[in-house]
């Protein structure tokens, strides 16, 4: 009897090897790049948070001639004509994302998670700010507007305010710092955590809300390692009369595979949730709007408010991921990803390294390699890279070594959870990274980038590492 899962397999190493002979022919060098990568991947412990595995089928989804097509518009209101497909497409993808997280509406253009947050943050604006301008002078586009009404209405446009968890907290620099557009286009102001127990301090933060009145309240993180009460923070939200939003980039894939239900869960509490379709949902590079009825009109104006030409050929790769988010299996997948990292976080802490919030309710860990070992984060970062793990640093709270340097070093398990590593394997790995760091110290006592690290250890560690990735081998169906 034919294994359909065996043709598959043949099918997808064909296509890759096939592929690249096609992109060899005309630049030999990109072709050497793409095998060389993944090399790279397959020899290294990956365990950057905000990275995972995509299946071939959404890869695939990529690489197509629907790259070649403009789709300015929505389904059905293009502004070029010729979209039926790209119509089709974008109708699918939004369909799976609204049926997999229970959202009123779903935008699947942005390219990013950036560009997923200027959609929420200019929808908001034109919601609360624009659309109450033109009814009150009784216009309809802001075309039709006098330019001294004009002027006024951007100014007040930028005026407003906001609040989002600080970066040190595990804030992300999107939610209004400064460096950011975010930061220039609102006035902002951050709620932190308890300093002595790293979690989310709700009192405070609707104190602060009170006295600051922002127009927009955004939650979510990049670092935090345990699971916010979106309820609690609506409930704030609405108490100073502010929107509430949430960006999910980092945990989408718990709430898909509804590990993270009720008030853990943000798309039933809040009017605008962004999103990556990589990271923890497995899926392309890109971003998603999810919102109420409410803002659906204003997310739907994303292109041209601050898109461009959405990239069709990355939304038919969104469509794929969000499918296979709705399949069973995804759900079983989403509660190994935690149960992974609590058994890493716990080997962790058996080894005596201190842990931001002390362990783990989500996908992320958070070590305080400066308190565990002396190191700045990029030490540590470099020193584990040599050792065959692949991480970032990260700062955490009130972090003494600033932004760059950081103390913190994050790690996350939805990378290795894709290849069927379980929680065995991850305290192996926790026993690989304390190895590898205790066999680290700075190049010199001022030293915050340079470090030395024992060659022996390293080699062991990598070796390791290496076991380790044998017996999950990436993409195995791929023989380049």
């Amino acid at each position: 009897m034919p294994d359909p899962a065996a043709d598959i397999g043949a099918a997808t190493a064909t296509a890759y090897r096939s592929a690249l002979e096609v992109i060899a022919a005309s630049e030999p060098d990109v072709a050497d790049a793409i095998v060389g990568e993944l090399a790279s991947q397959r020899r290294q412990l990956k365990l950057i948070a905000s990275e995972n595995y995509a299946s071939p089928a959404v890869l695939l989804a990529m690489g197509n001639w629907l790259s070649d097509k403009y789709a300015e518009g929505t389904p059905g209101h293009r502004m070029y004509a010729g979209c039926e497909m790209v119509d089709q497409i974008e109708t699918l993808a939004a369909g799976h994302a609204v049926a997999l997280f229970g959202a009123d509406h779903a935008y699947v253009q942005p390219h990013s998670g950036i560009d997923a947050n200027l959609v929420a943050y200019w929808a908001i604006l034109a919601n609360r700010i624009e659309s109450p301008a033109l009814a009150e002078v009784g216009a309809k586009h802001v075309n039709d507007l006098e330019p001294a009404v004009w002027e006024r209405l951007r100014h007040d446009l930028h005026d407003q305010r906001m609040m989002g968890m600080s970066l040190d907290a595990g804030g992300h620099l999107t939610h209004g710092f400064r460096p950011n557009i975010s930061g220039k286009l609102f006035s902002q102001a951050s709620y932190g955590v308890n300093p002595e127990s790293g979690l989310l301090d709700y009192d405070a933060i609707a104190e602060q809300a009170r006295q600051f009145r922002p127009l927009l309240l955004v939650a979510g993180y990049s670092a935090y390692p345990r699971n916010p009460n979106f309820a609690r923070l609506a409930e704030i939200a609405a108490d100073v009369g502010a929107t509430f939003m949430v960006d999910m980039s980092h945990f989408a894939g718990l709430v898909a595979g509804k590990v993270l239900t009720g008030d853990l869960n943000p798309v039933p509490h809040a009017g605008v949730v962004t999103s990556t379709t990589h990271k923890s949902l497995r899926g392309p590079r890109g971003g998603l709007v999810l919102c109420t009825q409410e803002y659906a009109p204003y997310v739907d104006r994303g292109c041209p408010m601050v898109l461009g030409g959405p990239l069709p050929n990355v939304m038919a790769a969104k469509a794929v991921a969000l499918a296979e988010a709705r399949q069973e299996s995804f759900a079983g997948y989403a509660a190994r990803i935690v149960e992974n990292a609590r058994a890493l976080a716990g080997g962790l802490l058996s080894r005596g390294v201190r842990l931001v919030t002390g362990g783990t309710d989500n996908h992320l860990v958070l070590m305080d390699v400066g308190a565990s070992f002396g190191l700045t984060g990029r030490q540590a970062e470099q020193a584990l890279l040599d050792s065959g793990v692949v991480t970032n640093r990260n700062s955490v709270p009130l972090d003494p070594n600033g932004a760059w340097y950081t103390s913190g070093v994050r790690l996350g398990t939805p990378a290795l959870t894709t290849l069927g590593f379980g929680p065995a394997e991850l305290d192996e790995v926790a026993d690989v990274i304390v190895a590898a760091l205790r066999a680290t110290k700075p190049a010199a006592a001022t030293a915050k980038a340079k470090y030395e690290l024992d060659p022996g250890t390293a080699e062991a560690c990598r070796s390791r590492c290496a076991d380790l990735l044998a017996r999950h081998r990436l993409y195995p169906e791929i023989e380049l």
